[in-house]
């Protein structure tokens, strides 16, 4: 452990108090951007999406299934990957228990990716999850939200020097560079209103924090999250943890 100061219990809670009253600004912070969020213009989807399931072809207006909410996760697995992305893994690691609690406020939350179908569902039974996970397959689902990228949009990124974290994902997941960072994560809403599908919210990157329940945890540890200065990541696929 690093070096820290060390004060009087009575030094503890008069910081503690002033700490606290700077997290119930952030909550109250956090409401006033949750209510902002919900009031975006809501997008009318006009394409006719279809994804491949485990019950057959559907469109997105089907996924929605029988609720009028609906929570998409963009999980990056590429037709050339082998296995899902780790930390879009630890991600639906957070999803799969939540997903029923969603249910019950009218909400649909299901992962979607453009590997094929079979692989995707023999990576769900590894890793134990019952979350529903469509194929987008070749459509133009994850490109038309900017969660697909294309070899000549890349060309400056893979023309540089790749980050070490980029080729540990790459090699993680069975597939080159370019096959890796061709795909991206990222969290789409819905709404389905008289049989009419509506684009609410998307978001990426850092913005996915709220569904990597282990940051908010990390943030609250002593040491933090602690990734300063790593060349390689730390986050495994859970059934990983401990292998050499």
């Amino acid at each position: 452990m690093p070096e820290h100061r060390v004060g009087t219990q009575e030094e503890f809670e008069a910081a503690r108090q002033e700490l606290l009253a700077e997290e119930k600004e952030l909550t109250r912070r956090g409401d006033e951007l949750a209510r902002k969020r919900r009031e975006l213009p809501w997008v009318r989807v006009e394409k006719g999406y279809s994804f491949q399931t485990e019950d057959g072809t559907k469109s997105l207006v089907d996924l929605f299934d029988g609720r009028s909410q609906l929570l998409i996760y963009h999980f990056m697995f590429g037709p050339p990957y082998e296995a899902g992305c780790p930390v879009c893994s630890s991600i639906a690691d957070t999803l799969d228990p939540n997903a029923v609690h969603l249910n019950a406020r009218d909400v649909t939350l299901i992962c979607s990716s453009r590997a094929p179908l079979d692989k995707l569902l023999a990576y769900r039974e590894r890793m134990g999850w019952s979350l529903g996970w469509v194929s987008s397959g070749g459509g133009d689902f994850h490109r038309d939200l900017g969660f697909q990228y294309t070899e000549e949009e890349l060309r400056g990124f893979l023309d540089g020097e790749i980050p070490p974290t980029v080729s540990q994902m790459a090699e993680a997941t069975g597939t080159d560079v370019l096959g890796y960072v061709t795909e991206g994560p990222g969290l789409s809403a819905y709404a389905l209103s008289d049989g009419t599908v509506y684009r609410t919210y998307v978001t990426t990157a850092r913005g996915l924090e709220p569904a990597m329940a282990y940051y908010g945890l990390l943030d609250r540890t002593p040491r933090g999250r602690h990734e300063e200065g790593a060349e390689m990541f730390w986050l495994r696929r859970h059934d990983e943890y401990g292998k050499t």
